[in-house]
């Protein structure tokens, strides 16, 4: 069990952390930003260290910040919380070669499952049952596209492969493909 951890996170996914770790005794270091200052989070924590301006990409997901932090206030275990840093495995890897125990999945395992079709096949091979569909990134031609569908059955739903993508969940029905084009 860990005496002391560093939660690189803010407002509610840090309270819950917090609450969860003060059940099981642990101590708690938070990082914020200036303008988190005053924030609840920052406040009910055992320690709290300024990592950085407002902006996020300077403060939250500041990995050296971050890691500094947890090396100052002598925190055993890095927990991300989810969003920011939760799914970056080269800050998984990050932590854990700076001594730190990364409390998430291993960076390998964020690397599989951030792709949907690694995900996919490697789920298939351990033997999950997988909801049908393609069998990888879906080909340029629309035509090949309402086949796959036809082959998959309708409606069909069409997301990205990469989950940081910010692109938008289309649904088709056999006439319309969700790229706008209609054949």
């Amino acid at each position: 069990m860990f005496e002391k951890i560093l939660i690189a996170n803010r407002g509610e996914i840090a309270l819950r952390i917090q609450r969860a770790c003060r059940e099981l005794g642990i101590r708690t270091v938070v990082v914020h930003s200036e303008a988190d200052t005053e924030a609840k989070y920052v406040k009910l924590a055992d320690e709290s260290v300024c990592i950085g301006p407002p902006a996020s990409a300077q403060s939250y997901l500041n990995i050296p910040a971050i890691i500094a932090a947890a090396e100052v206030t002598d925190a055993q275990a890095i927990h991300p919380g989810y969003g920011f840093l939760s799914e970056n495995a080269d800050f998984a890897e990050r932590v854990e070669r700076s001594g730190f125990v990364f409390i998430g999945p291993r960076p390998e395992t964020i690397r599989l499952m951030g792709d949907k079709v690694s995900a996919i096949k490697a789920m298939k091979a351990a033997g999950v049952p997988c909801v049908p569909g393609s069998e990888g990134p879906l080909p340029e031609d629309p035509k090949e596209c309402l086949e796959i569908g036809r082959k998959v059955g309708y409606p069909v739903i069409k997301g990205t492969a990469r989950h940081r993508s910010k692109e938008a969940v289309y649904l088709g029905n056999g006439d319309k493909i969700g790229f706008g084009i209609e054949v």
